[in-house]
Order: C-alpha cells, then structure tokens, then sequence
C-alpha cells in the first residue's frame, strides 16, 4: 500500500480506492483474517495444469475500486495455463515467518509486496532461509537503477511510492521544511500514523531520521508534539480523519492527485509537499519462498509483472510509480504523480539492527509526553 478505501473531496463525498502506496511495506493493515488467507479467487481457470499461490497484502486485491489483484490474475491466466491464487493472511510478511519458525508449509510460492523493513524483519527473525534467490527472471535488467533493496538477491522490485504532505491549499499553505511543521501557525494542522503499525508512518520517522539522524529524531518528535501533532493508528485511519477536515494536513503520497483528479476533485484541496524537496522511497517488491511447489512458474510470472504494459496498468490501479524504465502510462498519471527532487531511503544494512530499536525509542518518549 495502509490502504486507501475512500477520498472526501471538499463539498462532495466521493468514494475510491487507494490500493498501493504501500509504505514501508506492502501495507498497514489488511482486513482479511486467517482464515481467507487460502486465497481469494476471481474467474475460473478451468483445467489448469498448475496452480500458482501467492502471498500478499489484502489491498492489493480487494480495495472496492482499482485494485490490481483481479485484473492481474485474469491476465496471468489467459496467458499461462496456470490458476493463480492470492492469498492475503491478516498478518502479512508475519504470517510466513511465525509458519517457518513453526516448521509447517508455508502453502505459498511467492510473495508480493515486500520492502525493505520486511526482508530486515525476515532475517532478524529466522535462522532458516525464507526466500529462494531471484534466479533468471525476463525484465529485471530493467527496473530502474537505485531500487534495488536486497542486497542478497532474493527480491525484485514491481513499484515504488514517495511519502510526502497532502494538504488543503484552500486552508493552508504547508512548509517547505520539517522545521516549518514546528511553527506556530501550524499548531495541531499535522496527522501522521503511527510508526509501530502503520507502513506510512514508518516511512515518515524513517525520513525524520534521515533528517535529523539517530541522536536528533526524537527531538524533533518532541517538538511536533508540543506543536500538537496527532498520530492515528492507520493510513486510512489518518486520510479519513483529514479528508473530514479535522486537519489540513496528513503524511500520505505524492500520487494523490490522481485519485483526486479522476473523481473530479478540486486538485487545489490535494496539493503535495516534498518536506526539504525530499520524499521518502519505499520500493516494494516480490520473491520465491524457499520450497516453492512452482518456482518456474513463479519466475515466469515475475517476468510478465515486469513488462510495460503490465507495469504500467498496475502502477495506475495500486497509485504508484512503475518499477522499470520501459512502463506504459497514461500522459495524465505522469502529469499528476509527482516524484521528489532528491529521494531518499534507508539501506538494508543501515536499518538491520536499527529500526525495530528507533520504533520502541519513538513509543516510549511518545507516550510518556
């Protein structure tokens, strides 16, 4: 993704979906409980000679609007003999490191949706290998140089998103800066997420921390508090709240407009911010699950999410940017999605040993303030 379900236009309630910008992650929550997480299936494959079964975050394939899962699946099928089958636990990536801890299958051939965090997750939690290196996958000299985020080969990117400030220009004009957000006249104008369960707003303390560095963050975390920022649980918890008009701004992505503009919205209450003209990256991807009944077919199906137009159709319905250089957009979602003049990101070595210390540092000075 974290997902986005709905947009309130000022004046008119619209209702959409916002199906990627995933954060750090694939996704904040994912509404789908354990026991769906065997799949969910549209369209029927027949007599296909194999199934395919991968795992992802639940917006991926069942936000109510434009969510790539099923036209991805009934893609996929019409070309391959195959059946695909999403499977969408409501723990996500957590959901196949607790199972190989355990010792029991993990029932699924890939996985879609990863990012950095998760793969640092993966190997922080388990001694054995979760993910089957790359291998040779149609497309990935492709993917645009700079995405990359594992360093051990075991996942290819398929999109990115850049966090940013989506604010009401009819309310307020947002800072240019972090320090900006500090100032007065923006008193209690900011909602954010919460780092410890939200994607989107691990990715803003991660950016806070790249600005302000490991000794510094919770200065400025001090301060946005005495500013009376207010942190939600979600993304869409923190989008409903600011599409209410409880604050005029809210960390989100810089794709908003899109969404905005395809529902008629007035594009002047969904204007974009890049705090320090940077916006924070978050890459996602896809691997292999080590032990996967049809890793070729999983290899091949990497390769087709890797073509132009595919990339291009899933960047637009999961509102994201496209993983590679060759992808085919629509003039209008190159005009409204909005890249940052200098992205910045966190490194797998840089957040192993570190994030999961920085998000329990962040709780316990932001509870007790």
């Amino acid at each position: 993704m974290d997902r986005r379900s709905f947009l309130t236009a000022a004046g008119a309630t619209v209702s959409v979906s916002f199906a990627g910008c995933a954060g750090l992650g694939g996704s904040d929550e994912s509404s789908t409980d354990e026991s769906t997480a065997t799949g969910t299936s549209t369209g029927d494959a027949g007599g296909a000679e194999e199934t395919l079964v991968i795992g992802t975050y639940s917006a991926f394939v069942d936000s109510p609007s434009t969510s790539p899962g099923a036209w991805v699946k009934q893609r996929f099928e019409e070309e391959f003999d195959a059946r695909l089958i999403w499977q969408t636990p409501s723990n996500e990536v957590n959901h196949y490191i607790e199972r190989r801890n355990a010792g029991v299958d993990i029932e699924a051939d890939m996985y879609l949706g990863l990012n950095t965090d998760h793969l640092v997750r993966v190997d922080e939690n388990l001694d054995d290998a979760l993910f089957a290196d790359v291998g040779d996958v149609a497309g990935q000299d492709d993917i645009k140089p700079g995405l990359q985020f594992d360093p051990d080969g075991r996942a290819i990117p398929y999109d990115t998103g850049y966090i940013s400030l989506v604010f009401d220009g009819t309310a307020t004009t947002a800072p240019e800066t972090f320090d900006g957000l500090l100032a007065e006249e923006h008193a209690g104008d900011l909602i954010t997420q919460n780092p410890a369960s939200s994607a989107t707003g691990r990715a803003f303390l991660l950016h806070t921390i790249k600005q302000f560095g490991p000794d510094g963050y919770l200065d400025y975390w001090s301060d946005l508090q005495d500013n009376d920022v207010r942190v939600l649980g979600s993304w869409s918890d923190a989008y409903s709240a600011w599409s209410g008009g409880e604050a005029p701004m809210v960390v989100s992505y810089s794709t908003d407009q899109v969404f905005a503009d395809q529902n008629d919205a007035n594009l002047e209450e969904h204007q974009i911010r890049f705090l320090n003209d940077q916006g924070y990256a978050n890459p996602e991807g896809m691997a292999v699950f080590e032990g996967a009944d049809t890793p070729d077919l999983a290899r091949e199906f990497m390769g087709f999410l890797l073509r132009p137009e595919i990339q291009g159709e899933i960047a637009v319905r999961n509102v994201q940017f496209p993983a590679t250089e060759s992808a085919e957009l629509p003039e209008d979602y190159a005009e409204l999605a909005q890249e940052p003049p200098e992205p910045v990101t966190f490194g797998y070595d840089e957040l192993r040993g570190s994030v999961s210390g920085w998000i329990s540092d962040w709780e316990r000075q932001f509870a007790s303030n």
